[in-house]
């Protein structure tokens, strides 16, 4: 009988443990500027309410029909700079969102993503329910939130798989449109991100982000010189992809989040490599161009 309970126990352990939502999101509000401008308003507790309440639908949704155990788990962050609050729940803020991937037989997080939105507008009322349906809108909040965790998807599974994020990509640019969140001039914002992503033109650029984490970063370790091989041959891809459609958003922000990480794996190269690499990246990337400069030195 005991026995019995006992594997009943593991078996119910072991199916939760598969059976966890996909993301591990942490949520942070920065509220200072609020208070520099006066508007503190009722008290900084609301901003804790937000905090757990975003966190919690982040993270206790299924967003996919895959099972996660709790190491494979996508690690990802909301990093929120409010600057205008009003007394009926209006918010205007900043955002930067951050999704990072372990990196094969290391102890290294390598980022998928750093992405900054200055237009992350939403309402909250202290004790609303969020409702959310993926075919209709409801409110900017829950839009907000479910496109990004759509896009740490879509991120996640294309550096495992070639093009495996697709249905994420999908679901992200549903999520834009049913929340008429326009393109116009501003060629950062939400609705160019989904738009890139989904574009056949800049289809490239997600096909070799496969290459870069898959076959470069998950064996660099073991072969540095082959991944640094493959890591060129993806450059070589943005240089062409820029060629078609220069200054494109997944370019920056792709360079964004790896201008540290490419010059450290190009340090240890030998010097006709490095160079190489210094000459292309600064041309691919001119805000960063005197970190490459220092390497190809």
């Amino acid at each position: 009988m005991k026995k019995t309970f006992l594997i009943s126990l593991f078996v119910l352990a072991t199916f939760s443990m598969l059976d966890a939502q996909e993301l591990n999101c942490t949520v942070t509000i920065n509220s200072e500027q609020i208070q520099l401008n006066g508007q503190m308003g009722a008290a900084g507790q609301i901003y804790v309410e937000i905090k757990n309440v975003m966190q919690e639908f982040m993270n206790g949704r299924r967003w996919s029909n895959d099972n996660f155990s709790q190491e494979e788990k996508i690690n990802c962050s909301l990093t929120i700079i409010l600057t205008k609050a009003s007394n009926q729940g209006d918010y205007e803020a900043n955002c930067r969102f951050q999704v990072l991937r372990p990196v094969y037989g290391t102890t290294y997080e390598t980022v998928l993503l750093n992405y900054i939105d200055r237009n992350f507008n939403f309402k909250y009322v202290t004790g609303t329910p969020l409702n959310y349906n993926d075919n209709s809108f409801s409110d900017n909040l829950t839009s907000l939130m479910a496109y990004y965790a759509y896009i740490a998807l879509a991120v996640d599974y294309d550096s495992f798989g070639k093009m495996g994020g697709t249905q994420f990509v999908q679901k992200a640019f549903n999520v834009s449109n049913l929340a008429q969140w326009i393109g116009g001039t501003d060629v950062r914002n939400r609705y160019w991100l989904a738009e890139n992503l989904m574009n056949q033109q800049l289809q490239p650029l997600r096909e070799g982000f496969y290459s870069y984490y898959r076959l470069a970063m998950d064996t660099y370790a073991n072969n540095p010189e082959e991944g640094r091989k493959q890591i060129m041959t993806y450059l070589e891809t943005i240089r062409q992809v820029n060629q078609v459609r220069p200054g494109t958003l997944l370019v920056r922000i792709f360079f964004d989040g790896k201008s540290e990480e490419l010059v450290n794996i190009f340090t240890d190269a030998n010097p006709t490599d490095r160079k190489k690499a210094a000459t292309l990246l600064a041309s691919l990337d001119p805000n960063h161009s005197d970190a490459y400069r220092r390497l190809g030195k």
